[in-house]
């Protein structure tokens, strides 16, 4: 029998490996007989989940802009047509899309399956799997992953006696997602002088980085009367020619910037891959990410909400701790990196009676209450050309939401790479020590303070004489590496790199330069 070993294909709630040639070093992992047994394995959970025969389940496949997505899409839309499933096709479409596919009446799909892998780059691929609760769970995954390889399941799928009596069937779910924003921003915007055209005199930038999210300045902005004349890399194209789809990307960011600015646009606004992803830039060509796209969220519902809790990843600044709190008057709960994390914890919130409408990371993951806890880059968009048309009405911009957000001085993020196949439990060892290390009371006499409660790694307070930050040491989720963020208000983050530093040259795996 032969034997299976899917687990590297894993990243947290995400399926992803190599699958195609063109990467020296990268051997492609993921084939059409992982993608058979995956979408078995899937088909499987949800069956059970569900309690209902997979010849009865309804599931959606859609993709973005990725090379390989079609052969995939074929694959995996074949696997399940053979086993009595009804599949909807939707061809090129967004993550959030996809999930919404069970949410649509007219769709009203028990399952999802989106195949991509972000931002990363051209020769990668993967599937995020939905059901009508949301994205699956890293627990949900490692059962799927247990399903598919093993035999006795996969065989048990039995093939119906005519699969090609009912096959895939296409549907434009991304034309029907349009139509879902388009009347939010009819209805919210409320243009009295025009009201079927609420963005008229607006101009918007759109960068979809030759992703999925080009349809939204076609199907959306431009029907409602913005001019996107300006907009760039609308084209699907997986080879991704012009900078990486990412928000995060200091590349990416420059250019809408600079094109926001040359074009005298309003604003900009910028997507992943699979536009599960967003950031803005204002009309100064000012980036609206990171602390800020984060800030710029909760802005947007803080009237709404008064008191609310947004919950953030760990790396958020104290600045913006200030701003949602004492700015915007909502409370801050600075949790986990992953976005999966601070949407499960968000709703966890909820669950015990404190109210919590919007769980984000400053990578541009933004989930409100209001979505299903959907992270969803469109909506955020759609939230933000609201605010934008509103405020346009009587000659602001969105700059002025974050007028009262301070910045730090400066801001570094250094990562420390482990040596050896035990990095994990050697990384939580250094976080140990680190902590103890923070406790000791000439530590303590030289400004230094544990930050607790803290979720994640180890977060560490400096108030001297010349040196006002902090700093967080953590583990990275699936990588060999230690990340270290600092950020000062006065001084340097040199000094506090230093001290971090001569702390971690006694590792003999961990490598300082």
């Amino acid at each position: 029998m032969k034997e299976y070993d899917y687990k590297k294909l894993q990243n947290g709630s995400d399926i992803r490996g190599v699958v195609m040639d063109g990467v020296p070093g990268e051997n492609v992992n993921l084939g059409k007989e992982e993608t058979f047994r995956l979408t078995r394995g899937f088909a499987f959970w949800l069956s059970e989940k569900l309690e209902k025969p997979v010849e009865s389940l309804k599931i959606s496949v859609g993709h973005d802009s990725r090379l390989t997505a079609e052969e995939l899409k074929t694959t995996i839309a074949d696997t399940l047509v053979h086993i009595g499933v009804k599949v909807y096709d939707c061809g090129l479409a967004s993550t959030p899309a996809m999930f919404m596919s069970t949410i649509f009446p007219e769709y009203a799909c028990d399952g999802a399956i989106m195949i991509t892998a972000s931002h990363l780059p051209f020769n990668r691929n993967g599937f995020k799997y939905f059901d009508k609760d949301g994205g699956l769970n890293k627990v949900d995954i490692s059962a799927i992953i247990a399903y598919a390889e093993s035999d006795a399941v996969i065989e048990n799928l039995e093939t119906v006696p005519n699969p090609g009596a009912n096959p895939a069937e296409k549907r434009d779910l991304i034309g029907r997602y349009s139509q879902h924003l388009r009347e939010k921003i009819i209805s919210e915007a409320a243009n009295t002088e025009h009201p079927d055209k609420p963005l008229t005199g607006l101009k918007i930038v759109v960068d979809a980085g030759n992703g999925a999210g080009g349809f939204y300045a076609e199907t959306i902005l431009a029907p409602l009367g913005a001019d996107v004349s300006a907009s760039q890399f609308l084209e699907p194209d997986g080879h991704f020619p012009n900078h990486q789809p990412n928000p995060e990307n200091k590349e990416a960011m420059a250019s809408i910037s600079k094109r926001v600015v040359e074009s005298g646009a309003d604003f900009g606004l910028i997507f992943d891959t699979d536009v599960d992803r967003s950031s803005a830039v204002d009309k100064y060509g000012k980036e609206i990410s990171r602390n800020a796209i984060v800030a710029m969220a909760a802005a947007l519902i803080a009237a709404e909400h008064p008191g609310t809790t947004v919950v953030t990843d760990s790396i958020t600044s104290d600045q913006l701790t200030v701003y949602l709190e004492k700015c915007l008057g909502l409370k801050h709960f600075r949790f986990k990196r992953g976005y999966k994390n601070v949407i499960n914890k968000a709703i966890e919130l909820n669950e015990s009676g404190i109210d919590s409408q919007l769980a984000i990371e400053t990578s541009g993951h933004a989930a409100y209450k209001e979505n299903y806890f959907l992270d969803d880059g469109a909506y955020l968009a759609t939230k933000i050309v609201i605010k934008a048309a509103q405020l346009a009405q009587s000659g602001a911009g969105i700059d002025v939401l974050l007028s009262s957000l301070a910045e730090p001085k400066e801001a570094i993020e250094i990562r420390f790479p482990i040596s050896g196949s035990d990095f994990g439990a050697y990384g939580e060892k250094v976080l140990t020590d680190l902590k103890k290390w923070a406790m000791e009371p000439e530590q303590v006499s030289d400004g230094i303070s544990l930050v607790e409660p803290n979720y994640e790694g180890v977060r560490l307070n400096f108030r001297t004489e010349d040196t006002e930050g902090w700093c967080l040491l953590r583990k990275s989720l699936h990588d060999p590496i230690m990340p270290l963020n600092v950020e000062v208000t006065k001084g340097s983050c040199e000094k506090i790199l230093c001290i971090i530093k001569v702390f971690l040259s006694k590792y003999d795996k961990i490598v300082v330069e």
